[in-house]
């Protein structure tokens, strides 16, 4: 079990259903889906014409520096604004001001940034596309006209570590560091790297970000290849469901010790308790059946937290569409709970599928969910498979048994990751 209590007190969250945390859980407890048509390309020859966007005229006015627009992509629009807000919230900018110059400065040094994002999509080779049509294959030419017709921010854009530099710019945080890049679990590992960081004596508090724009032709046409994508809506358990569909956003936490959280009389919003994170070791796209990878990750953050099965309140499943990946994880949380399980929920039938920000994104919205004490119906849901009962999912909203979830992060890779949490009672 932890010796060293880590606290959560700020979040920050935008995503096709809204860009902060109270107006997605509106969307979510309404039953309403962020899921439409796409309207980043002309998508009506597309084999997926849907997704769960965040509106084209609102990107602008997440980042207000014009400066910076130039020089980031459109997820980092999204991570810088959620990062934003959960510093913002958690009221570490008004107590560093009130330092003395030299005290500020080890605070700074003693902040850590943690980053997850995708790893980079098809997009950051758009900007040469049209270069490549003119120069017919003629390299002496792409190479002659590269400076002319490609921009020179090109490189500045792409780099996949954008978030992680200008939050620590914009907000002087200087202490430890990382970017990670690892598919649908990079926002799970980034709070896991957070907390560790943290626990280890490296910072005394971090903010961990998880971020994601997946929504381009080719990311789309190849996961439709792959035949993971559904074409209307994002139906997890459902008998009916046929894959999952993109989202885009991101999700933050401002994590920091106990200590130091009641130190400055912070308000505290919830405790991460555990994490667990393993690899199945099959294949890219394969899971095993009986759910072996995620069972074993949510063994793990149990035995972290010092928990048992029986003391979780609600599971916030990673519930992506698909049906391997929702068999295997029913698979996996029978193994676990047996007949005690609590409560099923998931976010994505309503934010699509947001990737590398999933996990943060579920995160900051299981804290609002336990703080409201509702463990929130799965509005696509019409019928479950038979072949999953019993589960305990439902469209229905239900009550959590306990302060206590557990979030579920797949990915690529045969990657599973558990984290657990519990809500605060009231403020340290």
């Amino acid at each position: 079990m932890n010796s060293r209590r880590i606290v959560i007190t700020g979040t920050g969250a935008v995503c096709g259903a809204g860009r902060t945390i109270d107006s997605i859980w509106k969307t979510v407890l309404s039953g309403r889906s962020a899921v439409g048509s796409i309207n980043q390309w002309d998508a009506s020859r597309w084999p997926v014409g849907v997704a769960a966007e965040v509106p084209e005229k609102q990107i602008g006015t997440l980042v207000e520096d014009r400066r910076l627009q130039k020089m980031i992509s459109r997820t980092d629009f999204f991570g810088l604004y959620a990062a934003g807000q959960a510093i913002e919230s958690s009221g570490l900018l008004a107590q560093r001001d009130a330092l003395d110059s030299s005290a500020a400065a080890l605070f700074n040094d003693r902040s850590g940034v943690f980053a997850g994002s995708g790893g980079g999509t098809y997009r950051s080779t758009y900007d040469f596309f049209p270069l490549l049509s003119q120069s017919a294959g003629d390299m002496t030419a792409f190479g002659t006209d590269l400076e002319t017709m490609v921009d020179p921010m090109w490189l500045l854009r792409q780099l996949p570590n954008n978030v992680l530099c200008h939050v620590g710019i914009r907000y002087g945080l200087r202490g430890t560091n990382a970017c990670i890049t690892n598919q649908c679990v990079g926002g799970a590992m980034a709070v896991i790297e957070a907390a560790a960081a943290i626990r280890e004596g490296e910072a005394d508090r971090a903010v961990a970000v998880g971020h994601d724009a997946p929504i381009e032709p080719e990311t789309v046409l190849h996961y439709h290849n792959l035949g993971l994508l559904a074409h209307d809506a994002l139906r997890p358990f459902d008998r009916s469901r046929s894959g999952t569909i993109f989202g885009e956003g991101a999700g933050a936490v401002v994590l920091e010790t106990e200590n130091f959280a009641k130190e400055r009389g912070a308000s505290v919003l919830g405790e991460l308790l555990g994490s667990g994170c393993v690899t199945e070791g099959t294949g890219i796209v394969d899971v095993l059946p009986n759910g072996d990878g995620l069972a074993r990750a949510i063994r793990l953050a149990l035995d972290e937290a010092g928990l048992s099965p029986t003391e979780i309140g609600m599971i916030v499943a990673h519930g992506n569409g698909t049906r391997n990946s929702d068999a295997s994880e029913a698979a996996a949380l029978r193994q676990v709970f047996g007949r005690t399980l609590p409560p099923i929920t998931s976010f994505k039938w309503a934010i699509g599928h947001t990737i590398a920000a999933s996990a943060t994104l579920d995160l900051a919205m299981t804290i609002k969910a336990l703080q409201e004490g509702i463990a929130p119906g799965i509005g696509t849901l019409q019928e479950l498979d038979s072949a999953l009962a019993p589960l305990p999912v439902s469209s229905k909203p239900e009550q959590p048994r306990s302060k206590v979830a557990l979030i579920c992060s797949r990915g690529f890779g045969g990657m599973n990751v558990a984290l657990l949490v519990q809500a605060a009672n009231s403020p340290l």
